[in-house]
């Protein structure tokens, strides 16, 4: 009986010792789920590299804490059922942190998932309506369609002095929400919306969406669609040498879109949240990094998921411990600044609902590459 009691002790020894070790000292992990594969291929993609290049870096230098990062991949497959398969199966594994998925749809199915779980979920989608769910424990990496759509309708109103606009959007959660933001900024300054124009994700063939977009008359033309369908609609208004201009978001003029579609991005205008074309030395460090790491030029979503893992390792400092349910509380209202954490590349604040304020730019497309016209404030400046 003394034998039997003195293993049960050298055993609760034994399962204190590694649950100490497990909260001190162990790997801390990060679940990613991301458009991998399917028509967001490249959004995944872009968004897994920045996730793996932060991680590495952070790891090279000692971790966070003192205990290294471990990540995980899964493919959502940019399906939004699969994603949620995908979140829960990674929720299981208790994960300190939740990042993606990229898509807004995915990200909508999901959020609650991580919400039940008490999870940190830090993603790239970019519909208005994902912090308005009252979702504690969402956080953006870019500005949601509340914070941009209005700068691209002054720039239309203002700038452009465009009194009719045709909206061209894409018929998903992303593509609906841009369009609902737009459609009333625009109306809020007297522009028109002279045709609005849906399209599907995937869609090859836009000839006939180009056409409606010809014969409505507008000034100009306001595109939101994703990566690979802006770059095939670019090249088939250069086909039908449509010349009004062209104006929309990142996935407009980001550098996936112009690779793909080559000299018919030229022109094209946006405001971007996020641009490795940015004249901001840090990013500029941040380009040369990933593109030496991965052999080409990354898109916002490579910073996206860079971001994300930096975020991540500024409110686990400012906390000084691995607390993931005190995680969201700290990152509401906090404001991380560039010489604090050079990682985060520019200072940025997080609301009560995870929405950021940060520095914005106005690009337009020249030679096959972002040219910043105009740096916008944080608002909160």
């Amino acid at each position: 009986m003394k034998v039997l009691k003195t293993t049960f002790a050298a055993l609760a020894g034994l399962a204190a010792l590694t649950a100490a070790h497990a909260q001190s000292g162990g790997t801390i992990k990060l679940a990613n789920v991301a458009e991998l594969s399917g028509p967001g291929a490249t959004v995944g993609t872009n968004w897994k590299n920045g996730i793996d290049l932060a991680v590495a870096e952070i790891n090279e230098k000692g971790g966070i804490l003192g205990r290294k990062l471990e990540v995980t991949h899964a493919d959502s497959q940019s399906n939004p059922g699969i994603a949620r398969a995908q979140v829960q199966k990674a929720l299981d594994g208790e994960p300190y942190v939740l990042l993606g998925p990229g898509y807004s749809g995915s990200v909508k199915v999901t959020a609650s998932l991580a919400q039940q779980a008490e999870v940190p979920q830090i993603m790239g989608g970019e519909a208005a309506e994902l912090t308005k769910a009252g979702h504690t424990h969402l956080f953006r990496t870019s500005f949601g369609q509340q914070s941009s759509m209005p700068k691209v309708a002054a720039y239309l109103a203002d700038d452009l002095k465009a009194k009719s606009v045709a909206v061209v959007w894409v018929n998903n959660d992303f593509g609906k929400g841009g369009r609902d933001v737009i459609t009333a900024e625009l109306q809020k300054r007297n522009v028109k919306v002279a045709a609005d124009i849906s399209t599907e994700a995937g869609q090859a063939d836009f000839a006939a969406d180009v056409a409606k977009v010809k014969a409505s008359g507008a000034d100009a033309a306001f595109i939101y669609l994703n990566e690979e369908e802006s770059a095939r609609i670019l090249k088939e208004i250069k086909r039908q040498n449509l010349t009004l201009p062209l104006i929309g978001e990142t996935t407009l003029v980001g550098q996936k879109v112009i690779d793909l579609a080559g000299e018919a991005a030229n022109g094209a205008r946006g405001h971007v949240g996020l641009t490795t074309d940015a004249p901001v030395p840090a990013i500029q460090q941040f380009r040369e990094k990933f593109q030496k790491r991965y052999n080409y030029v990354p898109d916002h979503n490579g910073l996206k998921g860079y971001l994300a893992v930096y975020v991540v390792k500024a409110v686990t400092e400012k906390m000084g411990k691995v607390d993931r349910k005190a995680f969201a509380d700290t990152l509401h209202g906090l404001t991380i600044s560039a010489a604090q954490e050079p990682g985060i590349l520019m200072d940025v604040t997080y609301d009560k609902n995870g929405d950021i304020d940060r520095q914005g730019f106005l690009v337009e497309v020249e030679n096959g590459r972002q040219v910043v016209k105009k740096v916008l404030p944080k608002l909160g400046n």
